[in-house]
């Protein structure tokens, strides 16, 4: 974004307003998730909630002052043996887009994620399509892992799944140090 100042802090129920536009906006124009209806501030700040209070990061992007980008991580899947992996999640404002945000957000989230003793990081990217999140993984160091084919059907088209992974600490070449991040059972 030219000389402009792109700062990155940890997310605040404050945000909810901006969380809702952002993802908002993801749910009703894009393939980066499927969700189909635009989360209210409420239930963002529910999301919000639940994500700190599991301990994982939670991060925001600002531009001048104003929420550009959201970026979190949580648990990949419930069950306790999961308990060392995560799964995460960046949006970022159309307006933003192709001028570092996600890159600085997503390479925050990893050594936020890598401090925590967990030993992966997968991401669920919709559409197969997505170049921009593809690359964006690609180029932090995710691994191509798979693609469930037309398993959406979102804005008049079938839509892909596509799952990168990134190992922390090691991935599975050295046993956990700690307990890893304690998932409850949703």
């Amino acid at each position: 974004m030219g000389d402009r100042l792109i700062t990155l802090r940890d997310a605040t129920p404050d945000d909810a307003p901006a969380l809702a536009a952002i993802y908002g906006d993801a749910c009703l124009n894009g393939f980066g998730t499927f969700e189909e209806e635009a989360p209210s501030p409420a239930e963002m700040a529910r999301r919000l909630a639940e994500v700190k209070a599991m301990g994982l990061p939670y991060l925001v992007a600002e531009l001048d002052g104003a929420v550009v980008g959201l970026c979190y991580a949580k648990p990949f899947r419930p069950r306790s043996a999961y308990r060392y992996t995560v799964e995460d999640s960046v949006y970022v404002l159309p307006s933003a887009k192709g001028h570092g945000v996600g890159r600085l957000m997503l390479t925050r989230l990893i050594e936020l994620c890598s401090a925590l003793d967990l030993r992966q990081m997968v991401a669920v990217i919709g559409d197969s399509e997505n170049a921009g999140s593809i690359r964006l993984h690609e180029a932090l160091g995710f691994a191509h892992t798979g693609v469930f084919r037309s398993v959406g059907y979102k804005l008049g088209r079938w839509v892909d799944i596509v799952f990168m992974q990134l190992p922390l600490n090691g991935g599975d070449s050295l046993q956990p140090v700690g307990k890893g991040q304690t998932l409850r059972e949703h």
